[in-house]
């Protein structure tokens, strides 16, 4: 018997939620479920995180969260719920199926059926973001290690568990051959460990466009964070079933499943609403605790129902459909349907019922760590590399020399493009004279003759080799 933590959330949630719980009763699901309130309620109270703490008590002692959706106030300072629980808990993995559901749910793609899995924890989306100069902002993109490995090895081990062939990895490695690149590395490194499993990477932008023309060619698919929300939402769309589709957001200690629709309060408790979004989410999460026979009891259930053409509004078609049910009725219909098979649509099978367990991440021994270089940031509004190249030669000492000079990554000197054009935030690298080694201090002697000489210095990098590999990227044209 496992306790699980549930929140009905707002809008139709509380009609969706009863309606799941009552199929996974019946399915024979071993479950103790304990319910907390979060989201419009609790935000009006004047909570802005829209839970309490006792409610974060019972998620942390669980380990487990089912959540119907939930409205977040427009204005007032209110924090997302799903972005908090994410971060607080370290749900480093979203998990979204993309299944088609032809011919009862409308699509070009009929026997597409992907899981795409995204790293949800780093990447752009730390948030990490600074105005440079006058003209130039940036974003920092951070990939580390750990979250590399964890998203990685989830994907194979989910792969295991679903019974699923192959396991393709996104990336951008030909032009981040630093952070995308370290993503490569580490997933093919995992993929030696699953020899049973087919692996294979794409470039994310050719990835993408196979997954818009030809979904069907994939299977489960790990990536980073930017790249598996924009790929994730088109091939939910290109499913036909945004609706109807779960997620879960699974991490070393916690999860929590959901569905990936709204509240939709202009039909809430009018018994009309689709629980199908929120049951995906709940057979994940039998799935995830090691209930996988029950799970696959339901799935197949609730595929039977959906080939007996038992719809509610929302996918009800003449032709195709039989019979136009309310929330309730459509959960009956699933229940009275456990133990049956789907002859259309592909049954499901679940190969264990073990729960996805993943080692914690154990550090590695370090790595030689030794600096190189630096570079140094500069904001100058002039437009001629060489000009700014003059000024910067006068700070140079015995032990660090100018080696180049780059405008968003492009090299402009020395011999540079006059055709390229420049902003106002130029990359300077020093780097040591010939068997000079060089320290911090010297670094801190640069900034210090960049002041005098009135060079306005933004930010510095160090440049680091890691067991004589070097560890920062090479200029465009260098």
């Amino acid at each position: 018997m496992k306790k699980i933590t549930i929140a009905k959330g707002n809008g139709i949630g509380p009609e969706i939620m009863d309606a799941t719980i009552e199929i996974l009763l019946s399915a024979g699901a071993k479950i103790e479920i304990e319910e907390i309130e979060v989201g419009e309620k609790v935000y009006l109270a004047g909570n802005p995180a829209g839970i309490a703490p006792e409610s974060w008590k019972s998620i942390i002692t669980n380990k487990i969260f089912l959540k119907a959706p939930i409205t977040t106030p427009q204005g007032g300072g209110y924090k997302s719920l799903n972005v908090s629980t994410r971060k607080f808990l370290g749900l480093y993995a979203n998990v979204r199926p993309c299944k088609s559901l032809d011919p009862f749910v409308d699509t070009k793609h009929p026997v597409m059926d992907l899981v795409i899995i995204r790293e949800n924890e780093e990447d752009l989306y730390a948030g990490i973001e600074h105005q440079q100069t006058d003209e130039v902002v940036q974003c920092l993109k951070l990939i580390s290690r750990p979250g590399c490995e964890k998203i990685v090895r989830y994907a194979f081990e989910y792969a295991k568990q679903q019974n699923r062939k192959k396991v393709s990895c996104f990336t951008k490695d030909n032009i981040m051959k630093q952070t995308d690149g370290l993503f490569h590395k580490v997933f093919d490194e995992i993929a030696k460990e699953y020899p049973e499993i087919q692996n294979e990477h794409w470039i994310v932008d050719i990835g993408a466009a196979k997954v818009a023309e030809s979904p069907e060619i994939f299977d489960v698919i790990v990536m980073p964070n930017l790249y598996g929300d924009i790929i994730s939402d088109i091939a939910a769309e290109i499913t036909g079933s945004v609706g109807l589709a779960g997620s879960s957001n699974i991490g070393e200690e916690c999860a929590m499943f959901e569905a990936i629709h709204g509240t939709a309060p202009d039909i809430a408790g009018k018994d009309i609403a689709n629980p199908s979004g929120l049951l995906q989410g709940a057979i994940m999460m039998l799935n995830h605790i090691g209930q996988s026979s029950v799970a696959e009891k339901i799935q197949n259930a609730w595929l039977y129902t959906l080939e007996q053409g038992i719809h509610t509004a929302d996918i009800y078609k003449e032709g195709t459909s039989k019979l136009k049910v309310g929330t309730r009725e459509f959960a009956k219909s699933v229940i009275e349907n456990l133990g049956k098979k789907p002859s259309i649509l592909n049954a499901v099978t679940y190969t264990n019922d073990h729960a996805i367990n993943l080692a914690k991440y154990q550090r590695k021994a370090p790595l030689n760590k030794e600096l190189v270089g630096v570079d140094i940031f500069v904001h100058w509004n002039g437009t001629d590399p060489n000009e700014l190249a003059e000024k910067l030669k006068s700070i140079e000492s015995t032990q660090t020399k100018l080696q180049i000079i780059t405008n968003r990554g492009i090299k402009v000197w020395p011999d540079g493009f006059k055709e390229t054009f420049c902003t106002d935030h130029w990359r300077c690298r020093f780097m040591p004279t010939e068997n000079t080694p060089i320290n911090k201090n010297d670094i801190i002697q640069i900034l210090t003759r960049a002041d005098l000489a009135k060079i306005d210095t933004i930010k510095t990098e160090n440049l680091y080799a890691f067991d004589g590999k070097i560890g920062f990227s090479l200029a465009q044209g260098q």
